[in-house]
């Protein structure tokens, strides 16, 4: 079994709430890919590739949409 890293969606800032959406989507990658090699091996290739990176822009603005709702987009 994995090690627990998600304890909740809730944070205090839109800020910590975007780097929470970041973080998932990382975990996504490293959850579908777990070998370090690989993605390291595979990183070059898509960090100089306009689409994969739009790519990767779209799935943490998902995730950050996610988060902004479980926060309820940190209305008082």
């Amino acid at each position: 079994m994995s090690e627990q890293w998600l304890t909740s969606l809730i944070t205090d800032t839109p800020q910590e709430g975007y780097e929470l959406a970041i973080k998932l989507s990382r975990m996504g990658v490293k959850y579908t890919q777990p070998s370090d090699e690989i993605r390291a091996k595979l990183r070059p290739e898509y960090g100089e590739d306009a689409n994969g990176l739009i790519a990767s822009s779209q799935v943490i603005a998902i995730n950050f949409q996610t988060v902004s709702a479980a926060n309820n987009y940190w209305k008082d």
